[in-house]
């Protein structure tokens, strides 16, 4: 593949990665299957092999992933919670253990397994015994306080056992949701009129993310601890005896780790667990492994991602072959229309699954999917069931394949093929072109209510329909117009649910000004978007007169994004929307500072190119980022300074064409180091 074209794909499959971390790790929404995100993931990661000069700060590889909530105060882990790499081969695995070797020769080296619980990352800090902080992984380095949701669980021990305890300890672990209690609490649910919650994983994840405990208290949490970050004071030094030290302070350790001294022995506890998980209270989806020797972790050390000592085995997910009866379509809240299939119920994954997204239209005929195939479907970590392929080999000739309609299924108004991007009909979706259409409707004021944006409790998809099929809710302003007499006229909404539905509507109005702009569901603007012009223009009477000039001005912001931005506000319906929610009371501005303090490279965007003499490109621009400046992949004119090592290639003519200012590593560190 020529480098325009690795570029070009590297650039999309970044972008779609990013999105997908923000589901999973932000929002707590997965919006893909494990395999799918991975195969993204190892073909950015190939091409970046192929093209080294693709790499950047900003890439999905060079970082975790995710960042904190926002909702709670952020705090700072003492040790960083670095995610895993994962492998569904074992022929890998065999080469992780290759690798170490070469990397610790000489080295007596033994490895753990233990499972891989599916469920969410958190961080236990204990100063003398005591519990005092529980956080969410958030990015890696800072995460959220959720303390006191976390002592909620009774398996956190809230003081440790023993008289030798740590003066400071940090533990890692997994809070997830038992299979029978995750089924109970969703019966009870159903039973009362609301959403089932789509997996255990995703339930845990609300559950902490819960503003009042008592909430959290209610829910059958559980928590399992594997391993330690910051240890002040004495701790043994392998980890199958760290397990065991753990679990005699008081902590629910993995119920059972696996020592292995070779290969072999890796691959025959694979395949013990394998077996042995299906009978586990609750949802596992790999194995991890571990190097056991907590001295040869340190000098093996971490990338940027991932420490170089673990590697995470994911299982094949499971798969089932059933009929696909009909296509229909979803309409989207930007009108665009998705493919879904209708199948032959099928149980698979600890549920019957009956529909499976399609994707798209060329997701459709590139994988030449039929009404009436017989086909595979993959409900990997039990989140979006997908269908993977067709079994060519039962085709009778009898299938027929689907056309997309020229009308709106839900409104009838026309249906036009728009562009998604800069690349043509490749990147074009069908919509509905009519703003009124009950399904637009819904979806925005759905995600208007979502998590990610004005996080209104109690707003899901079946309440909102009957919003809008009732004519209570006509857009997101609406809501602020609803009263206790107007929802308690919908079908089953009790008094004390139209309450908190109430409370929660009032609550979004105190929201940031960037969830605000985020909520508006602006074509192409995403919660990165939304941050930085929220930083930049302040409020929403200093953006709504932007010019795409103006906006082009703005990190993060590029030409499609600019002209999506001016081309919204500029629509009288939406500035009488704007104007609508002002009148609700909706904060419409900024109170965040509107820089990162006054750290010495605040507003300072930087370029890295070349091979530097000491630095890895990944410690220079954590160094930057740390000290409020920002790490940029290609040279403009708002680069401030290119720091430039041996080989520097394209990136050093174009910044000594345009007069940026070029630094070598010394004159670097002499601007980074405190004075």
């Amino acid at each position: 593949m020529s480098l325009p074209s690795a570029a070009k794909r590297h650039a999309e499959l970044a972008d779609e990665i990013r999105r997908h971390d923000y589901a999973y790790y932000v929002l707590a929404q997965p919006s893909i299957t494990d395999p799918e995100y991975d195969r993204l993931y190892r073909e950015l990661v190939e091409l970046e092999k192929a093209h080294p000069e693709l790499i950047t700060p900003e890439s999905p590889s060079q970082r975790v992933g995710g960042q904190p909530l926002t909702e709670f105060t952020s705090v700072r882990h003492l040790a960083p919670m670095m995610s895993l790499d994962n492998t569904y081969s074992q022929e890998e695995v065999r080469a992780f253990v290759v690798r170490l070797q070469k990397l610790l020769p000489n080295e007596p080296l033994s490895w753990t397994l233990e499972p891989k619980v599916d469920g969410v990352a958190i961080n236990l800090r204990y100063e003398n015994g005591r519990f005092v902080l529980g956080a969410t992984r958030g990015d890696g380095t800072t995460g959220d306080d959720i303390t006191e949701n976390l002592r909620t669980i009774r398996s956190i021990p809230q003081l440790l056992r023993g008289k030798d305890v740590p003066q400071i300890l940090e533990v890692r672990g997994e809070v997830y949701m038992p299979k029978a209690g995750f089924a109970k609490l969703n019966a009870e649910r159903i039973a009362a009129g609301e959403e089932p919650f789509a997996n255990a994983r995703n339930s845990t994840a609300g559950s902490l993310k819960q503003l009042d405990p008592r909430i959290t208290a209610k829910r059958p949490l559980q928590v399992v601890i594997y391993g330690t970050g910051k240890v002040e004071g004495a701790a043994p030094l392998l980890h199958h005896d760290r397990i065991e030290w753990l679990k005699a302070l008081g902590f629910r350790t993995p119920e059972r780790v696996w020592v292995c001294n070779a290969f072999e022995e890796l691959v025959a506890a694979i395949e013990e667990l394998d077996q042995l998980r299906k009978g586990f209270a609750y949802d596992t989806d790999g194995a991890v492994i571990k190097l056991n020797a907590y001295p040869l972790r340190d000098r093996l050390g971490a990338t940027a991602k991932a420490p170089r000592w673990a590697i995470a085995y994911k299982y094949n997910p499971e798969q089932a072959e059933t009929r696909l009866r009909d296509i229909s379509i979803q309409v989207g809240r930007t009108g665009a229309l998705t493919p879904v299939a209708e199948l032959d119920p099928i149980f698979l994954a600890g549920s019957t699954i009956s529909r499976a997204t399609l994707h798209n239209e060329e997701e459709l005929r590139r994988k030449d999917i039929r009404i009436g195939d017989t086909v595979i479907i993959e409900k990997a970590g039990e989140v979006i069931p997908a269908v993977v392929r067709v079994v060519l080999e039962k085709r009778t000739g009898e299938e027929r394949q689907f056309v997309f309609p020229r009308e709106c299924p839900v409104c009838g108004s026309q249906v036009a093929k728009v562009s998604t991007g800069s690349g043509g009909e490749a990147g074009a979706v069908l919509r509905c072109v009519n703003l009124d259409c009950p399904a637009q409707i819904a979806g925005r004021i759905a995600h208007w209510c979502s998590r990610g944006a004005m996080d209104i409790e109690g707003a899901g998809d079946v309440l909102v329909n009957q919003l809008v099929a009732s004519s209570l809710a006509h857009d997101v302003a609406d809501l602020y117009c609803l009263t206790l007499e107007k929802l308690t006229s919908l079908e089953r909404m009790g008094e004390k649910s139209a309450r908190n539905l109430l409370d929660g509507i009032e609550r979004s109005k105190d929201r940031e000004f960037w969830r605000v702009l985020f909520g508006l569901g602006i074509l192409h603007v995403g919660a990165g978007g939304a941050k930085a012009l929220a930083r930049h223009f302040r409020s929403i009477d200093q953006l709504r007169v932007a010019s795409a000039d103006d906006l082009l001005k703005v990190n993060e912001i590029g030409e499609i994004i600019a002209q999506s931005v001016s081309t919204w506000f500029s629509d009288a319906r939406n500035q009488q929307l704007i104007a609508r929610l002002q009148e609700a009371g909706v904060k419409m501005q900024s109170t965040e500072p509107a820089t990162a303090g006054t750290l010495p490279l605040s507003g300072l965007t930087f370029v890295l190119t070349g091979t530097l003499p000491t630095l890895k490109r990944e410690e220079a621009a954590a160094r930057i980022e740390s000290l409020g400046g920002k790490v940029s992949g290609s040279v403009s004119k708002k680069t401030n300074y290119l720091l430039a090592g041996e080989d520097a290639g394209s990136k050093l003519e174009k910044a000594q064409t345009l007069g940026v200012k070029i630094i070598n590593e010394a004159e670097f560190l002499a601007l980074t180091t405190p004075t």
